[in-house]
Order: structure tokens, then sequence, then C-alpha cells
């Protein structure tokens, strides 16, 4: 059940709202390039920690959170985890099934002086995702605009998406989606789920929550070679440091940083659900991934499709009943 925003929250992120419209209108709006790679520019050195991207998030994203039935299957082997956030929905410092966007803190010396940046953290949106390239179910697939999303309709939960992540940021829940219906016993007991970067609102021309809410214009969204230069342009304006544009062959999160990342990544707390800032070699340039690439797509192909078959027989039935 998604988590109710109070009324002064409510009123912080409408004027916040108002402020992130302003600041995003400098770059192209997301109805411009609908159908061309689209990247988000973050500008750390204005980011308060506020939280208003984070309500933002859960307040527009909440429902397409999992509702996981209870009691849980017995699962097959019996080493296979539970992963239930279900009564840990208010958790909000790190990334769950239920909290896709978090505040990540740093504190670093720097010329004696003592700073603190705080930094949003969410789905880096890779150019080339290992999680879309290497899920076996075919429940991943990257849109023309770049944005990587996972099916909540078609997935099985098998955590594949994560493991080939660099950062981990998929997170399971159990419980929930295709695998009661098939084999409850044998799948990877639920869903995964991470950021979509408002995939349905950015298709309606509209700005992805987080930016739209944020009072201080932490982040901008355009096409990723506009976004790229203006990157550029900003680190060499504040002797900063870019992250995200080479990471894993290169993502379409890009950071800007009056600190170097390596300080940063020190400073940070890292762990499950908490993505580091290290550096991220190319995943897919790798050999045996490219042809695992190859043999996943078709079979990948095929079980997205018997998926899609079985969620529309399904869905036939209810509407029946």
């Amino acid at each position: 059940m998604p988590r109710q925003i109070s009324r002064r929250s409510f009123l912080k992120g409408s004027v916040a709202a108002a402020c992130g419209l302003a600041a995003a209108t400098k770059a192209s709006p997301a109805k411009a390039a609908v159908d061309q790679p689209l990247a988000t520019l973050l500008d750390i050195r204005k980011c308060i920690g506020c939280g208003a991207c984070v309500e933002a998030c859960t307040e527009t994203n909440g429902h397409k959170y999992p509702d996981p039935k209870k009691p849980y299957p017995k699962m097959v082997p019996g080493r296979v985890k539970v992963e239930d956030w279900s009564d840990k929905q208010d958790v909000t410092d790190r990334l769950t099934p239920y909290n896709w966007l978090y505040i990540q803190s740093a504190t670093v010396t720097v010329d004696g002086e003592e700073r603190e940046l705080t930094i949003p953290r969410r789905c880096m949106h890779c150019v080339n995702p290992p999680c879309v390239k290497l899920c076996p179910w075919g429940a991943a697939r990257q849109l023309e605009n770049g944005i990587a999303r996972l099916d909540a309709d078609l997935c099985l939960g098998g955590a594949k998406c994560r493991t080939v992540c660099p950062w981990q940021i998929p997170q399971r829940q159990t419980g929930v989606g295709l695998y009661l219906d098939l084999m409850p016993a044998f799948a990877g007991n639920g869903v995964m789920y991470k950021c979509d970067r408002c995939y349905d609102r950015i298709a309606q021309g509209e700005q992805p929550a987080c930016i739209e809410a944020c009072p201080e214009g932490v982040q901008t969204i355009g096409p990723r070679n506009e976004i790229i230069d203006q990157a550029h342009a900003l680190a060499k304006e504040i002797n900063g440091y870019i992250y995200g544009e080479k990471e894993n062959g290169g993502t379409n999160t890009i950071y800007v940083s009056p600190i170097p990342f390596d300080q940063l990544q020190k400073a940070i707390e890292k762990g499950n659900g908490r993505p580091h800032l290290a550096p991220a070699e190319d995943t897919m340039a790798d050999n045996n991934n490219l042809a695992k690439a190859m043999m996943v797509a078709p079979l990948a192909g095929v079980a997205a499709a018997v998926g899609r078959m079985f969620k529309h027989t399904q869905d036939s039935g209810k509407e029946a009943d």
C-alpha cells in the first residue's frame, strides 16, 4: 500500500514543482525527445537533501509497488531466500521495492574544511544495460528514449538483473508476480523493482516526478548528447568531476561533483541497496556476456511472449468472472 504524503509535504512538493519545471525548461522537454535517448544531469552541489524527490517518487509511482500474497510458498531449493519489504515500506535510507530513489550522504574534508554532499541515487539507466540484455525471461527492455524498464507482469524474480548490474540496483519483493501462477516453488519467488524514470509521465510529455518536485533544480533532463555537453561545461566551470558518462560503457544518469568521486566513494555508506560511486567497467564489453546476450535474446523473446499470453488469459478470465 503506497505511503501517504503529509499536507506539509504536499505543499512543499507543490512549490517545488513550480521551481523544478522552471529549472527543467532549459533542457529539451521530455516530450520533444521521447524517441531518442534521454539523460539526466545531476548537479550535486545544489542538492540540500530535503527529500522532496523521494516523496514525489513514492507519490507518483506508488500504484506500481508490489502487493504480495501471504503466506509465501516454500521454495525449492530451500536456500532461496525470502525478500519481504512489505512491512518495511517506510524505509527511505536505501533502495527497496517500495523506494526507488534515496538520498546518499558523504562527508569529506577539502582543504582542511569539512563538507557534506547529498546525492540522489536511483537506477543509472545504462546505455547498454546488462539487466535488459541478460534477463532470461524477457521481462526487461530498453525503450527508445533510453529508459531501462523491468516489466512486473513478466518478471519471475530470478534477480539476474541485480547480479549483472554493476550497482546492484534492482530489488526483489517475494510473494508477487507471475511465478505464483506458473511455478510457485521453483521460480525466483517474486518480482524485481527499480526506478523506471517515470516512463509513463515522459510518454505524456511530462517530467519525471523527482525532477518536477526538486526545489533546487538539481536535475536537468534532455537528449543525451546535449546533457553530456552541459556536464562538461559545468565541470569545467566549477573545476569539477563527472560520473556516469563512461561508467559501464556509459549511462543516462550523469553526475557532476565539485569533489572527486573516489573521495565520495570512500565517504558514502555502501552495501545492499546502497550503490557505490566507484569506477565501473563496461559489463557488456566482456565477450562472455556478449555471447550470453546473443543466446538469451531469442529465449527471452519466447519467454516474454509466453508470459504475455498467460497474463492475457488470466486477465480475460477475471473480466469474464
